[in-house]
């Protein structure tokens, strides 16, 4: 069990708290990271793109006033179809649980051992107010992208931090690795980084 600094939403020391090595002090396992980041990517593309064949584009065999051709949409002429082009598809597919679960384990570790992970007492803004969450993270020292973790879904710090360039809210049970490889500061409570240890512990 590893010890981390708490503090509070003003950047200040409030206690300590002792986390789990299991979840937030194992070795991180590249490849596993790896695989879950394009998995993560792959299953985002929509896959919509499409070109049209040489059955599909208006035009036949008459009116250029040519020997026949046998149609004037074949790939080589001007304005024919497309061959060998994009049709939609579908890009999503599932990796391996336990590689799932080793990835967000890693990410989550190497963060805790490269100093980018702050834990704070209680994330939460009594307010839909920007310049609250703005306040908050120029005095935990976050200038870049950050990702605000908390047991349950708040509200009012989402609809905050949603103006922010480079921030993402999400809830403890919804944590993944590529928001968390992404991110340069990882922020979380205290409960959501309980609520981590009870669902990947």
């Amino acid at each position: 069990m590893a010890q981390f600094d708490v503090l509070d939403m003003n950047g200040k020391k409030v206690s300590t708290v002792e986390l789990s090595d299991a979840v937030f002090g194992i070795t991180p396992n590249e490849k596993a990271v790896h695989a879950a980041v394009v998995n993560f990517l792959a299953n985002q593309r929509q896959g919509t793109q499409s070109t049209k064949t040489r059955s599909e584009v208006r035009g036949g065999q008459k009116g250029t006033g040519h020997a026949r051709q046998g149609s004037i949409r074949a790939p080589q002429w001007t304005h024919g179809g497309v061959a060998l082009g994009p049709k939609p598809r579908d890009y999503s597919y599932r990796i391996n649980r336990k590689v799932k679960r080793l990835a967000i384990l890693s990410a989550l570790s190497a963060k805790a051992a490269a100093g980018d992970m702050i834990l704070v007492d209680n994330l939460s803004v009594a307010e839909y107010k920007t310049k609250t969450v703005v306040n908050m993270l120029n005095a935990l020292g976050v200038s870049k992208k950050a990702l605000i973790v908390t047991p349950v879904v708040e509200a009012k710090l989402v609809k905050s931090a949603a103006n922010i360039p480079g921030v993402v809210t999400t809830v403890a049970t919804s944590v993944n690795t590529y928001d968390v490889v992404n991110a340069d500061k990882f922020i979380l409570s205290v409960d959501a980084a309980k609520k981590l240890e009870e669902v990947l512990g």
